[in-house]
């Protein structure tokens, strides 16, 4: 009895020793996988971050905006999210037109006002429009010329204010690539030459575009 006893208590102890062994390798697995998970965490939520503020943010095409706005002045603004563009756009393009307009008409009653006043007939003198009645043959000719060159000049404005338009639907589009918010910063640095043997000033400005960095001296 008293050996069976004593092989009882070496095998109940050895038995309890396992299962104290295979508890505490438990543990440790446990615990080292809620460290791994707890480490990997906050690079799995960044991650996450990075991705929704990538999908989040719309990529915006310098030659569709170029294209919009070269077929419809304000189109490319609309595109770029630029709204409050759109009137000026507009009221550049819709002064020159009217100043177009005026040359031109202006322009047509003066001509016919030439033609009245040198065909040697007095009698057409009265079909001058009364503007221009006052006015002798010199100065209807003067003016007539004048505002002839002024309707040249009125397209030519009406040409540059629609290529601007297009130009700052591109820049506006290019400039949508770069954070220019938080991330600009500008700084005064000492600055040596050693061609010159000089010393200065330099104004520094830093700009990031996604992950990259440009320094413009």
């Amino acid at each position: 009895m008293v050996k069976l006893s004593s092989i009882l208590i070496i095998l109940l102890a050895c038995t309890s020793g396992n299962t104290l062994y295979a508890q505490e390798k438990t543990d440790t697995l446990l615990r080292s996988a809620k460290d791994s998970m707890l480490l990997n965490a906050p690079n799995q939520k960044e991650e996450s971050v990075k991705g929704a503020d990538t999908s989040s943010v719309k990529k915006f095409s310098p030659r569709k905006a170029t294209i919009r706005s070269a077929i419809l002045p304000g189109w490319g603004q609309a595109y770029n999210k630029k709204y409050w563009k759109i009137p000026i756009v507009y009221g550049a393009l819709g002064t020159s037109a009217g100043f177009f307009f005026y040359n031109l008409n202006t322009y047509k009653g003066l001509k016919q006002s030439v033609i009245y006043r040198l065909d040697n007939d007095p009698s057409n003198d009265n079909l001058i429009p009364a503007r221009f009645s006052h006015l002798s043959t010199e100065a209807l000719i003067f003016y007539r010329n004048s505002f002839r060159r002024d309707i040249d000049y009125s397209v030519l404005a009406f040409i540059l204010l629609w290529g601007l338009n297009v130009v700052d639907a591109t820049v506006d589009a290019h400039l949508k690539g770069f954070d220019v918010s938080p991330n600009l910063s500008m700084k005064l640095k000492p600055h040596f030459s050693s061609e010159t043997n000089t010393a200065g000033l330099s104004l520094v400005f830093t700009l990031h575009r996604k992950n990259n960095r440009f320094d413009l001296n």
